[in-house]
């Protein structure tokens, strides 16, 4: 009994510790990227990176996930004659939730393990420390470009994803379920408010944030080799899934609870 007590203390220490360690981290992220100099190719090239090619990923999974949620919503709706209202379901699940956290995730087994990988094997092989002999920030040079990157793309991929995503929806409602395209948009565009678009947004901004700041932090703290490389790329994507859904709670009640 009296061993548990100094175990839980040790644990929260440690923490505490880790929390403490990952805020200084984050605000000097911040601090670089909004301060000059900017290295605008480095910025230019993990844009490309972040936005660009993760666009057929995310694009695939928005459209299936679209045509998914429709094919769920007529099973379950046509039981309450309630059919009319899939175009509904769609459009605002795609936009509110689906989209941004769809998007946020594939980018994170993409992005983030990518991200924690390169500066991880930078660290280990002491490129990192060579930068700051050369008199060069590695903060500026290889923090701050990813987390502008992930702050600017991610909304972008989540604009052209929920597009997307209610595409699939509205292809498999016309064309599966015998909707009629005109009343099936008209319900769509009816019922979409722009306060549903701009918290997706939002969200993917800090899904952004979250994703490359993850990879960022446990690739520059790696140690121990290979295997220290392999924990650190484990560790940026299970970190950033979890923070990407709890984020998504808090941005969501601070957005629509009453």
């Amino acid at each position: 009994m009296f061993d548990v007590v100094p175990l839980i203390g040790r644990m929260f220490l440690r923490f505490l510790e880790a929390a403490g360690r990952l805020s200084i981290f984050a605000w000097n992220a911040l601090t670089h990227c909004v301060l000059p100099p900017f290295h605008m190719r480095q910025i230019l090239k993990q844009m490309i990176e972040i936005g660009y090619y993760s666009l057929p990923v995310v694009g695939l999974t928005s459209i299936f996930t679209g045509a998914v949620l429709a094919l769920q919503s007529y099973s379950g709706f046509s039981r309450f004659s309630a059919e009319s209202s899939i175009a509904i379901v769609v459009v605002l699940s795609i936009t509110r939730e689906l989209g941004p956290v769809m998007a946020g995730l594939m980018v994170t087994g993409r992005i983030g393990a990518s991200i924690a990988a390169e500066i991880g094997t930078m660290r280990v092989t002491e490129q990192i420390d060579a930068l700051t002999t050369l008199s060069t920030n590695p903060f500026k040079y290889l923090v701050a470009p990813r987390v502008m990157a992930g702050i600017v793309m991610l909304p972008i991929l989540v604009a052209i994803a929920d597009v997307i995503g209610v595409m699939g929806g509205y292809l498999v409602s016309i064309h599966k379920l015998g909707f009629a395209p005109g009343p099936y948009l008209k319900s769509t565009f009816d019922y979409l408010e722009t306060k549903d678009v701009v918290s997706g947004l939002v969200k993917a901004g800090v899904f952004g944030f979250i994703v490359t700041l993850m990879g960022c932090y446990h690739g520059y703290h790696s140690k121990g080799g290979a295997q220290g490389v392999g924990a650190a790329t484990t560790n940026a994507v299970v970190t950033a899934s979890i923070l990407i859904l709890l984020s998504n709670y808090v941005i969501t009640e601070l957005f629509f609870a009453r």
